[in-house]
């Protein structure tokens, strides 16, 4: 990957509907983005509940987006994952079996998929060539929701498959960035890398300063009301980690400071064996029961 990417025009007269869908569990936020002049839409970042300790999953949040979709008359062109979640089920294929859609995500799954296929033992039956998702998206790709024109833009860092999704005015960042007060995402996950981070957001922030940022979580730091929406004139005046003011070095120092702090997410296990699968399941073993693994000491 080149440092600086392919550059596209982001056309700034498109503006799509957006609809959000909140996760209590995860802090996620998921996306229905609507073509205004078509019923075409695009399903961002969905999730799938999981009672970890009990190993039961949960359809509640998928159908309320399916049910909206419904109500709304909307064809599902798309749904897209921006990158391999480490915090959340996702919900795609259940989505798409419901109401259609192409599951998509960034070419380098083939890097997490390779990196977490050794960590989880998972065979040479498991593919690790994206083939399980319908679409890998390579930097600059173009593709079409309605009469939107989206395009992939390369974002790695947190992971190395972490794609920003730029639909008309609008940018589905993933966890690329967080809100100002909140900085960005952690860098130290096999794959990850600060600098690489760093990088990547200062090409998103070079992005027009009226373009609409919307956020993959949030988590509400000193008690304030959630918050989704950003745009990028406000992250390079107030994020705390990566405005315009700070530089590279004192990014690096401070994330890799900071990294070594956080424990692990508490769904990373069960999430980055579904994810890494375009989120299908493990197929059921002699017993008709399904299993997820827990490698000891393996992450």
């Amino acid at each position: 990957m080149s440092e600086t990417g392919i550059q596209f025009k982001v056309d700034m007269t498109q503006v799509p509907d957006v609809t959000h869908f909140f996760d209590e569990q995860s802090n996620t936020f998921s996306y229905v983005v609507k073509d205004p002049l078509s019923s075409a839409c695009a399903i961002v970042d969905s999730v799938l509940d999981i009672d970890y300790p009990a190993g039961r999953l949960s359809y509640k949040g998928a159908d309320e987006i399916i049910a909206f979709i419904r109500k709304n008359d909307l064809k599902v062109e798309w749904i897209i994952e921006t990158h391999v979640h480490a915090d959340h089920l996702s919900a795609a294929p259940y989505i798409k079996e419901q109401v259609g859609g192409l599951i998509g995500i960034g070419e380098h799954i083939n890097v997490v998929q390779d990196t977490f296929g050794k960590v989880f033992n998972e065979g040479t039956e498991f593919q690790r060539d994206g083939s399980q998702f319908d679409r890998l998206f390579s930097d600059g790709d173009s593709y079409q929701i309605g009469s939107l024109i989206g395009h992939a833009m390369h974002t790695p860092g947190h992971t190395p498959a972490c794609m920003t999704h730029v639909i008309g005015n609008s940018a589905f960042v993933g966890d690329t960035i967080f809100m100002p007060d909140s900085g960005s995402a952690r860098a130290d996950f096999p794959g990850g890398d600060a600098r690489i981070l760093f990088r990547s957001i200062h090409r998103l922030l070079s992005l027009p300063e009226d373009v609409v940022l919307y956020m993959c979580h949030d988590y509400a730091p000193n008690g304030r009301e959630l918050r989704h929406v950003s745009t990028i004139g406000e992250q390079r005046r107030e994020n705390v980690h990566v405005a315009d003011a700070i530089t590279e070095e004192q990014y690096v120092k401070m994330r890799e400071a900071r990294d070594a702090t956080l424990a692990m997410p508490k769904l990373i296990i069960p999430s980055i064996q579904v994810n890494m699968k375009a989120g299908h399941l493990p197929e059921p073993e002699s017993n008709g029961q399904r299993y997820l693994k827990v490698p000891i000491n393996g992450l």
